[in-house]
């Protein structure tokens, strides 16, 4: 048990003299002194009794109950309560990521699953077994478009989810790719390694990407919107990424989330992340085992295609329990009821003199108003979240399931 003690003032010294430091002070001494923590205000300790009193008087100030017009990559959907229960079971939170992969068969399975409905959604021939979220997954395709092509140039709408595009700038800048937004397509398409386009975009409309001929086209897509909009594949996607909240993933006040890349079977072995293969064993028993593992950083080090060497497993299990319990007539009633709702708001608030900036949308709009913020108190004083506000003028307005003919009525009546 010693080496799990803390250290004893011997202990420290003993490590200075190693690093050549006489007092623990001198391993921050590079941080700037105005940017350190002088001191915690830490309360005085409590018993567990009192504990769970102070946790219960913090959790009220959480507004779990408004009703709920927000979106922007983040959607209140209806989740059927056996997802949790099923899900939360000790032997799924506990092999969590299966490092000895194939004696972890039933979460190989779920993975396994899991990558065959994402494929069935997006319509491309094979998928991953998720990685961390939408935007790590938007980033990973263009590197990924990168070492296709062999093109060190990405191109980008300009109304894809502005979290999105700060992740992909990130990790372009890191890979050495130069990155370009655009409102018009510039004539020098196939200078670039893709195009990536979000279907609909963050703004809620649709603009369906043509196919280029020297670029790859990825799609960043709502997979939940797939239920009624047609896929990816069908209008020339070759890579088709997406985060998967949508699908029966809880808000979590921002968390956690997973992301998926789906593809082409030529470009499979660029995937980034886990894939999981359906096989047999040696008594011809079917069996489930990672496969074609050229992506993960254990397999190749700095060759590998990728540094995800986890994945969202337990996230990917929400999804799969989702899509199993609500079926396919159940998950199209869920996208239809969205986009009724969010037509019929959207069709009340123009009566009402209001501006609808989207010409094509699915559950999800832009409002323009006179003063965002003035317009979205109005609507918090009567217990709705009636928006995002994106600028002094426009509120990005989104609709579930979960928003009733009722809710919407009470939105028109206080705006």
């Amino acid at each position: 048990m010693k080496n799990f003690l803390v250290h004893n003032e011997e202990t420290k010294q003993l490590m200075l003299n190693e690093t050549g430091l006489s007092k623990i002070e001198d391993l921050f001494k590079q941080i700037p002194s105005e940017v350190r923590v002088k001191n915690f205000d830490i309360s005085k300790p409590l018993s567990e009794a009192q504990l769970q009193r102070e946790i219960r008087r913090l959790a009220k100030k959480n507004e779990t109950d408004k009703i709920n017009f927000c979106g922007g990559g983040v959607y209140n959907k209806f989740i059927p309560a056996c997802v949790g229960q099923v899900a939360q079971r000790f032997e799924f939170l506990t092999a969590y990521t299966p490092y000895q992969a194939e004696i972890s068969q039933g979460t190989l399975q779920i993975m396994y699953e899991f990558q065959t409905m994402m494929t069935r959604l997006t319509g491309m021939d094979v998928a991953d077994a998720t990685v961390y979220d939408g935007g790590t997954a938007c980033a990973e395709a263009v590197l990924m478009a990168g070492r296709i092509s062999k093109k060190n140039r990405a191109l980008f709408n300009k109304n894809i989810n502005p979290e999105y595009l700060a992740v992909i700038k990130t990790y372009c800048w890191a890979g050495g790719v130069e990155v370009d937004v655009f409102e018009e397509l510039p004539n020098n398409l196939a200078d670039y390694a893709c195009v990536l386009y979000q279907v609909p975009n963050y703004f809620g409309e649709i603009v369906y990407p043509k196919k280029f001929d020297d670029t790859l086209l990825i799609v960043c897509a709502d997979l939940s919107t797939l239920s009624i909009l047609k896929p990816p594949s069908e209008y020339g996607a070759d890579i088709v990424v997406a985060d998967v909240q949508s699908l029966g993933v809880p808000m979590s006040f921002g968390g956690p989330h997973a992301g998926i890349i789906s593809t082409k079977e030529k470009y499979m072995r660029q995937l980034v992340g886990r894939l999981a293969g359906k096989t047999v064993d040696k008594d011809g028993n079917t069996a489930y085992t990672l496969t074609i593992q050229t992506r993960e950083q254990h397999i190749k080090r700095e060759k590998a295609t990728g540094n995800i060497c986890s994945n969202q497993a337990l996230i990917g299990l929400w999804v799969t329990l989702y899509l199993s319990l609500m079926g396919e007539k159940g998950f199209r009633q869920a996208g239809y009821l969205s986009a009724k709702t969010a037509h019929n708001l959207a069709d009340g608030l123009k009566k009402k003199g209001y501006k609808i900036s989207n010409k094509n949308f699915f559950n999800e709009f832009v409002l323009e108003v006179n003063d965002a913020d003035e317009f979205l108190s109005k609507l918090d004083g009567v217990g709705i979240s009636g928006g995002i506000k994106v600028s002094k003028t426009n509120v990005l307005v989104a609709t579930t399931e979960l928003i009733t003919e009722e809710d919407v009525e009470l939105y028109l009546s206080v705006v």
